[in-house]
């Protein structure tokens, strides 16, 4: 006849220290994956807003020198002339007098 064994299953009895240190380990297990996904979303839309920002200011800077185009050619001599001869004035060599310093 076969004999039977009796099998005897016994608990391991785990300290605080080591359901402390379990239990940590499953803890950081479970968030380290949400926490990488949370920063690279965060990341991403903020490599986004940057994006857009970059985009702004490249429109902004096309527009001054728009406008720093337009202010040279208004101020340009020619265009001074012609907005003044329209205004009912004219240019007079008579009305011109030369100063010199070194008659002082």
């Amino acid at each position: 006849m076969k004999k039977k064994r009796k099998v005897i299953k016994r608990k391991l009895k785990l300290t605080k220290f080591e359901k402390l240190l379990y239990g940590f380990a499953i803890f950081i297990v479970v968030i380290s994956p949400l926490a990488i996904v949370f920063s690279q979303a965060t990341l991403s839309k903020i490599n986004y807003d940057v994006e857009k920002l970059r985009g702004e200011v490249n429109t902004e800077q096309k527009k001054n020198e728009s406008l720093s185009m337009k202010l040279s050619e208004l101020a340009s001599l020619d265009k001074i002339k012609e907005v003044a001869e329209s205004k009912g004035l004219r240019y007079n060599d008579n009305n011109i007098r030369l100063v010199d310093n070194a008659a002082e």
